[in-house]
């Protein structure tokens, strides 16, 4: 790894991170609307901390919105009901550290500790 990767993160998965964004972007709409909502929705609630399953994830949703393109599939059948817990869900799958994970590490060490003083 380079002095600059080090500092801003691996160049490889930036550049596959951007092709997965353009794929999407390239979609004719109402599929690449749909996908650049969930991208958004992705970056806010996701909270990933692993470049890698970041990336993996971006790839492969690109690749669902491909092949729901190809086959004219509706959105409705995509998503469902309701479009949240289809994003929720699609996240659920990808197992990579989060930034809220060091936060309720911190919660639960705080009330043991509390707990442990209260005795």
């Amino acid at each position: 790894m380079s002095w600059i990767e080090k500092l801003t993160g691996s160049l490889e998965q930036k550049k596959q991170y951007k092709q997965a964004i353009a794929r999407m972007e390239a979609l004719p709409a109402p599929y690449r609307d749909a996908a650049m909502a969930y991208h958004r929705y992705f970056m806010y609630s996701a909270g990933f901390l692993d470049g890698d399953t970041m990336v993996t994830l971006f790839a492969d949703f690109a690749d669902l919105w491909d092949r729901a393109a190809a086959d004219a599939t509706p959105l409705r059948d995509i998503v469902g009901a309701d479009p949240v817990e289809f994003g929720e869900e699609f996240v659920k799958a990808y197992s990579g550290r989060q930034w809220i994970d060091k936060e309720r590490t911190r919660l639960t060490d705080a009330i043991a500790k509390a707990e442990r003083e209260q005795s």
